[in-house]
């Protein structure tokens, strides 16, 4: 059988003509940074390759957190054969041929087949179900790479024969961390251009990188080049600007303007301000600040501050964190954008926020009370709303130690109507 491209190229240490995120690609679990919430000492997939028990999985998370990488380290490090395909290529055909040797490998020789299957996600229904029966019955091992989510992206009964890892971006510091590795490496990274590189540049490769390790040493690798050129001996800031087309943002996101900025923004959008919300956006994605961060304080806005007002606000949000997951920046910036005007625009009410502060008050003093009688499980003098007029009836919902009113709707958007509704059942 011929040998997989993947398989020939573990034959030799590296390619130095390869571009140097491939050259530093690690070689084991020692060598891998960052994601050690499955690769540290107690991680579940270190204990699968460490023990060459590695099952069908999915490697899911955002480009250049380590997923082809970790793939890297499985095939050095498992007895199995090893081969690989990439969906944006491999035909039908090409995962037939692949399967029927690993089923002819299997019976001449015991030896078992590992699948690595790049950007699993583009593979289309066809081409996922011809791996189905071959994982169902281990004729080969998968292991998926997806940048997308595989609860959308991968067949069901796929996706339920394999293990589910999530990678997360990677930190800044450990992107720092593989740069440095990268300039200090003499055999297979840029040692050999005796280059130095200023703390300022090497923060503006990490910021610019966004997590991805690919991205940073990609840029590492323009700017020792643009350096060497000028025949200097130090990567500036200045040159990082210049090799990658980005000035530095002075934005510290560990620092306090950090909070300052992300409370302008939510400040804004309480303003009811669209234009100076999108500016502070503008400014944190320019900056580097985490889009899911983002995102997140958008949902939590949503409720805290427009709430029944426009119910819809939650849906928007949730849904602009929903494509930010599937697109990725920078296209998902304009779905954020957009759910930012709709949040800025939308009527105003925390009127949910202060009825949750009445509730949990109450909750504390009275956490030991038992319900009413008649809501407890099973309880025959419940009234069942549904079999009145209207579908309400009046009934005792709360003990009777606890009676104050927690929520008073505004008069702003779809709460006039919330109030009105509720003043029909007193």
């Amino acid at each position: 059988m011929a040998d997989d491209l993947f398989q020939y190229s573990l034959d030799r240490d590296f390619d130095e003509f390869a571009p140097l995120a491939a050259r530093m690609r690690p070689r084991n679990l020692d060598e891998f940074v960052g994601q050690e919430h499955l690769t540290g000492p107690s991680g579940a997939l270190r204990a699968l390759i460490e023990g060459d028990q590695v099952t069908s999985l999915i490697l899911w998370g955002p480009a250049g957190t380590g997923k082809t990488s970790l793939a890297n380290v499985i095939a050095r490090a498992t007895k199995s054969y090893f081969a690989e395909l990439s969906a944006t290529g491999a035909s039908v055909a090409d995962v037939r041929r692949v399967i029927s040797e690993a089923k002819e490998r299997l019976a001449s020789t015991g030896r078992s087949t590992i699948l690595f299957v790049d950007e699993i996600h583009r593979f289309n229904k066809s081409q996922q179900d011809v791996l189905l029966p071959a994982v169902e019955n281990r004729w080969v091992t998968l292991v998926g790479a997806t940048t997308e989510n595989p609860h959308f992206e991968v067949n069901s009964p796929l996706l339920s024969r394999s293990l589910l890892f999530r990678l997360e971006r990677l930190e800044p510091e450990r992107v720092a961390e593989i740069v440095s590795r990268a300039l200090a490496d003499p055999e297979r990274g840029a040692a050999s251009a005796s280059m130095g590189l200023e703390p300022d540049a090497l923060q503006h490769i990490v910021d610019t990188s966004g997590g991805d390790a690919r991205s940073a040493l990609n840029a590492l690798e323009v700017c020792v080049a643009a350096a060497s050129l000028a025949g200097a001996e130090q990567i500036t800031l200045a040159m990082a600007e210049g090799a990658l087309q980005r000035r530095q943002v002075r934005y510290d996101k560990k620092g306090d303007m950090h909070y300052h900025v992300i409370s302008a923004f939510i400040k804004s959008m309480r303003g009811s301000d669209p234009d100076a919300a999108l500016y502070w956006l503008a400014r944190m994605l320019d900056a580097g600040e985490d889009s899911r961060f983002i995102a997140r304080r958008m949902i939590i806005f949503s409720s805290e501050d427009v709430g029944n007002a426009d119910p819809m606000a939650l849906v928007v949000a949730t849904s602009a964190f929903q494509a930010l997951e599937f697109v990725g920046l920078p296209e998902a910036s304009l779905n954020l954008a957009q759910a930012v005007i709709y949040l800025a625009t939308a009527p105003k009410s925390n009127a949910s926020t202060i009825a949750l502060g009445r509730a949990n008050k109450d909750a504390e003093s009275t956490g030991t009370v038992a319900p009413p009688t008649h809501l407890r499980d099973s309880a025959k003098d419940y009234k069942y709303p549904h079999n009145f007029p209207g579908a309400w009836v009046e009934q005792q919902y709360r003990p009777e130690e606890v009676n104050g009113v927690y929520y008073e709707p505004t008069d702003r958007g779809a709460e006039q109507q919330i109030a009105a509704r509720l003043r029909t059942f007193k």
